[in-house]
């Protein structure tokens, strides 16, 4: 496309209600929002290991209305170790501003304070789709890998899933920071809650749970 009907192009973009909450799940877990333009608009960016490109290649299905170049490889050297990533872009626009209010101080991701108004079913399953993992495979336990939230921010999260999803959680501490873990007791109800809106290329994490 020419600058002009890219421009022309997005102007006719709207979020719909489950591309939202599939943003809202991203944001929490592995999405990031980046701006070249001070902040007027954003661009999601979605990245995982090459191993869920399978997962990868469904965010960019619910979301392709935003994106003008398919999902791509790269590699990346981390301690003289080189991983294989799978990744794409939206377009940057005016629409992600909002969440990118919400989600970041400072450039540092955050916890929304409305976080309780938004996290839906769907939400919580790309949440645990992206941080999700189980505790071991001889417990029924859920882990949520919030370690880049503050302590703070992890138990507000924790008391929204307590309140509004009816899940015992209990905060973890690790070497890095805190981690949530759903208790064996609601793993049942968890994967109920989320099952219908797994990828297959996910159903390992709620295995042997529902």
């Amino acid at each position: 496309m020419y600058l002009s009907s890219i421009e022309n192009y997005k102007k006719n973009l709207k979020l719909t209600k489950r591309q939202r909450q599939i943003i809202i799940g991203k944001l929490l877990g592995d999405g990031h929002l980046e701006t070249e333009n001070n902040g007027r608009t954003y661009r999601l960016k979605i990245e995982h290991s090459f191993v869920q490109k399978d997962y990868v290649d469904w965010c960019y299905y619910e979301l392709k209305d935003w994106v003008r170049t398919k999902p791509q490889t790269k590699k990346q050297k981390v301690n003289g170790k080189t991983y294989q990533k799978y990744w794409f872009n939206t377009l940057s626009h005016g629409a992600f501003r909002f969440y990118a209010h919400q989600f970041y101080q400072d450039k540092k991701k955050i916890v929304p304070k409305l976080i309780h108004r938004w996290l839906t079913p769907l939400s919580l399953a790309v949440w645990f789709m992206d941080d999700g993992s189980i505790k071991s495979r001889n417990h029924r336990a859920r882990i949520i890998n919030t370690q880049g939230f503050r302590k703070k921010e992890v138990q507000k999260l924790s008391k929204v899933l307590e309140e509004t999803f009816a899940l015992k959680c209990k905060l973890r501490k690790q070497k890095e920071g805190y981690q949530i873990m759903i208790l064996a007791e609601s793993a049942d109800r968890f994967a109920r809650i989320i099952k219908d809106f797994i990828h297959p290329s996910m159903n390992y994490k709620i295995k042997g749970l529902g």
